[in-house]
């Protein structure tokens, strides 16, 4: 009877090995907003938006592609690659061995990916940075890939999108990373100047010189709900003015109540807005796009 249960018991230990051998380790996400555990794939199927609370949580880069139609992307500047000007050196490693680690990451030279595209059928150019990239610190390659985006749109009477995060001015860097507000921000002066907009839709976290240079003098400013939004942060305004700062400070809903920004909108909703907003930017689009389809219906 002994031999019986060891043998059992032996099987039973094997056969939940094997199981757990077969289960993946990352089926579920933690919602860092109200800790509750989401599928994966549920997570994924609602645009990593929590199905509990509705937090947005944050995306790469490529996946903000997804906006686009599919297949319509084509990417610009890829071999723009960062240098060192500074032979910057910390008291943990190097700004060049940061970069390398950065790259190897995340598969991106640096943190903005820009191209061309199209949202239901309507052609844009695009920028898109991304968060996992140094936390998408605002370097001469981030500034000079936006910079192109919009003089390429300008150079092709385009609508100009930005998906816009950030955690400032990439330090390592210095001056020239501080350069870069200005740059682009005359850069977007030449789009102006064509009648085409320039829609910038800011995520989380978006501070520091980004927040301050290109995205706040955009035509029409987006932001996700819940995302945080500033200059400085939250603890350090604190410290300079030595009071307390309002609660929800800083967040988009904060954002639009005192006139930063022009709407909130949900990720499942953004793609919608966005294909509104360039036909109404462009109704000869429409139009043309009306006339193409009454066209299509006249049997010959």
């Amino acid at each position: 009877m002994k031999e019986f249960f060891r043998r059992t018991r032996k099987s039973f230990t094997s056969t939940q090995s094997q199981e757990s051998a077969q289960i993946p380790d990352d089926l579920w996400v933690k919602c860092s907003n109200c800790g509750e555990l989401v599928y994966k794939k549920e997570l994924n199927d609602n645009l990593k938006v929590c199905p509990k609370c509705s937090h947005h949580m944050r995306l790469s880069a490529r996946e903000w592609l997804g906006l686009l139609d599919v297949g319509s992307f084509t990417e610009t500047d890829a071999n723009l690659l960062p240098t060192d000007p500074l032979g910057f050196v910390s008291s943990d490693d190097s700004y060049a061995e940061k970069l390398h680690k950065a790259q190897q990451r995340t598969g991106m030279p640096d943190a903005v990916i820009a191209g061309n595209g199209r949202i239901e059928q309507r052609p844009l150019c695009i920028a898109v940075c991304d968060f996992n990239f140094m936390g998408a610190s605002m370097g001469s390659v981030y500034g000079e890939k936006m910079a192109r985006a919009a003089e390429r749109a300008a150079e092709r009477n385009l609508p100009l999108l930005t998906i816009n995060c950030s955690g400032g001015a990439r330090q390592q860097e210095g001056v020239i990373a501080l350069m870069q507000m200005a740059k682009v921000t005359m850069a977007l002066t030449r789009l102006a100047e064509v009648g085409q907009p320039h829609i910038a839709v800011l995520v989380d976290p978006c501070y520091g010189g980004v927040t301050a240079s290109y995205p706040s003098v955009a035509d029409i400013i987006i932001a996700e709900p819940g995302a945080s939004i500033g200059f400085s942060g939250r603890r350090v305004i604190e410290q300079i003015i030595r009071q307390k700062l309002p609660g929800g400070f800083q967040t988009a809903e904060f954002m639009l109540e005192h006139g930063m920004i022009d709407m909130v909108v949900s990720r499942s909703d953004l793609r919608a807005l966005l294909a509104k907003l360039l036909r109404l930017y462009n109704p000869a689009a429409v139009i043309e796009g009306a006339l193409v389809e009454s066209l299509n219906g006249v049997e010959h």
